[in-house]
């Protein structure tokens, strides 16, 4: 019996390493694929800071012109994987939100509280759909911000052929879920592959609420949802959905 991880590259491979050294089968199933966008590199722009709710908004234009000028800037990650990266990148001043959008909002307005008429504009890193519109509700906090969309995330059309014939034989015990994007193309592409219902029918594991709601109004009965919007938490929603193996 394997699991199932969806999460695009090169996130992927790091989720199936971690899972495979707790002891598990793990097969792999992109259903985004990234792709990333040109970023304008404009030397006259005075930014005061960096906004980044995804490691991947880094990766698009580590290697653009313009990109080591943002290296001197404090940059506000979503959360413990962007702050990672950040810093792998070469940023030194990372202020870590506690996991989304909202909590990332609270973290830059405390931080820059009393600073918002300071000179320079908030560069706000995207990606080209967002559940949420962080730009405006912080200009509505009074923040000047400029948003940049950095990158797309594809949605994936079908499964490979072996992991739909492993629906099919019952060899795959547990779908790890990490964003609302790729659950909707999780279950599009088992609707297209004729493994709709075998593939709902095991635990689903979603690292929020709303990534869960994509599998439940889907059909899938068995939901687990992390404690807390991070993989050590999504890992423990796993072993409780299935008996974790011994190592």
């Amino acid at each position: 019996m394997a699991l199932l991880v969806t999460r695009p590259q090169p996130d992927n491979d790091v989720t199936a390493a971690a899972l495979r050294a707790k002891g598990y089968d793990v097969l792999l199933a992109p259903m985004l694929r990234f792709e990333p966008l040109p970023f304008p590199d404009d030397p006259d722009a005075a930014y005061r800071g960096v906004i980044v709710t995804s490691a991947n908004a880094l990766r698009a234009i580590a290697d653009q012109p313009g990109f080591t000028r943002l290296l001197k800037l404090p940059l506000f990650a979503v959360g413990k994987h962007t702050a990672r990266a950040a810093r792998d990148a070469g940023f030194t001043e990372v202020i870590v939100a506690d996991g989304d959008a909202a909590k990332l909002r609270l973290k830059v307005a405390d931080s820059l509280r009393g600073k918002k008429k300071a000179p320079g504009a908030l560069l706000y890193l995207a990606g080209a759909d967002l559940s949420r519109d962080l730009a405006g509700d912080l200009r509505g906090d009074g923040f000047d911000v400029v948003m940049q969309t950095t990158y797309r995330m594809v949605p994936v059309p079908t499964l490979p052929t072996s992991v739909c014939d492993d629906f099919a034989a019952n060899r795959i015990e547990a779908v790890l879920h990490y964003s609302q994007r790729s659950a909707r193309a999780f279950v599009d592409a088992t609707r297209a592959s004729g493994i709709e219902i075998s593939a709902l029918a095991i635990p689903q594991c979603c690292l929020s609420v709303q990534v869960s709601d994509v599998v439940r109004e889907a059909g899938a009965t068995q939901v687990m949802v992390a404690r807390t919007p991070d993989e050590p938490a999504l890992f423990e929603a796993l072993d409780r959905a299935v008996a974790a193996p011994a190592r």
